[in-house]
């Protein structure tokens, strides 16, 4: 069994994490790391866990959880995973950092749209870019893994097909994405008070929202040229779910049947990724609480532009679902384990 500890384990991502854990064949969580509810029963923090998990909240004592665990998953804001993790933790164990603090790696871009120092930039280049589709073979051998952010993990797959094989003109991409308001965190906050989230709907972060550089640094490996996006989010009232939208010119006239076999090229093996039927678009219920990608696309002729969607749910596929497929390859077990989820509904 691999044992796996979860600093971070009540936050909404942490929590996806146990409950998802919970039903692996082949893991165990030894460590239900929170700061904040320190030596509280776990399911009192969630009910749902009633029966099911008898553990104690603990600490974030890296250093004693690397002892005791296979791998660790943070959970966590930014800036903490940086702060903890030095050579002796990752000569014991592996980690999943579900933070940004190694997505990018350019340490001055992080720096400028996080606005905190990095602590620990040395590891920035050996960490490997968990977006499980496109860079599998890395994740296998890795020993630290920095987990993609939610929309970048739908942003990144939905146009990653065209961008890789040259078929969009990438100085015109603009992607506008929605997102449920899980996305913000379980943090109390103004903005996302009922009162203030439902009847509404409303952009926010834009031109500054920090998952911009990511997708920007990640399609720019795909497409082979320096990538500068327009990236809108909204969010809108719903738990859960991420449907982005994204707009570019085509560099040549296509078909559908030329733009499927690009997709089809891509992720017709991929297990997780679905590629839909034509004219059928992708809808956040569709996905809700599984680890699937939905992708579909529309060729415009009038503008010469094509039209590409894709849904996620943003806590599974874009958070802890896609950190279990990481463990899952880092370890050698089918990529899938834990993680055959089917979508919710209604």
């Amino acid at each position: 069994m691999i044992k796996v500890g979860i600093i971070g384990s009540t936050g909404y991502a942490g929590g996806e994490l146990v409950r998802i854990l919970t039903g692996h064949k082949e893991a165990e969580i030894v460590w239900y790391g929170s700061r904040s509810y320190v030596n509280q029963r776990y399911a009192e923090v969630y009910r749902n866990m009633f029966q099911i998990v008898d553990a104690a909240c603990m600490d974030d004592n890296m250093e004693e959880l690397a002892r005791q665990a296979d791998v660790i998953f943070t959970a966590t804001p930014q800036g903490l995973c940086a702060s903890l993790v030095n050579e002796d933790i990752l000569t014991e164990t592996k980690i999943i950092d579900l933070s940004a603090d190694f997505r990018i790696k350019d340490v001055s871009v992080y720096e400028k749209w996080y606005g905190i120092k990095h602590k620990s930039p040395q590891y920035i280049e050996e960490a490997v870019y968990g977006l499980c589709e496109i860079n599998r073979a890395d994740v296998r051998r890795a020993r630290l893994v920095a987990n993609p952010g939610c929309y970048t993990t739908c942003s990144i797959l939905t146009a990653y097909p065209l961008a890789r094989e040259g078929m969009i003109d990438m100085s015109t991409l603009i992607v506008d994405a929605k997102s449920g308001t899980s996305g913000a965190g379980r943090g109390a906050s103004l903005p996302n008070l009922f009162c203030e989230v439902n009847e509404n709907m409303k952009a926010y972060g834009v031109a500054s929202h920090r998952h911009t550089p990511e997708i920007e640094e990640q399609l720019g490996y795909a497409s082979g040229e320096k990538v500068v996006i327009n990236f809108t989010p909204h969010l809108v009232p719903m738990n859960r779910g991420i449907l982005a939208t994204e707009y570019a010119s085509l560099k040549k006239e296509v078909r559908y049947e030329d733009v499927k076999a690009v997709y089809d090229k891509y992720y017709q093996d991929e297990k997780f990724i679905r590629v839909l039927d034509k004219d059928v678009l992708p809808e956040t219920k569709w996905v809700e609480g599984s680890n699937y990608v939905d992708i579909n696309f529309k060729i415009d002729p009038r503008t010469n532009r094509i039209i590409m969607m894709g849904a996620i749910d943003n806590l599974v596929k874009g958070a802890a679902g896609q950190a279990v497929q990481n463990m899952n390859l880092m370890f050698g077990l089918d990529e899938s384990e834990g993680l055959n989820l089917v979508p919710m509904f209604p």
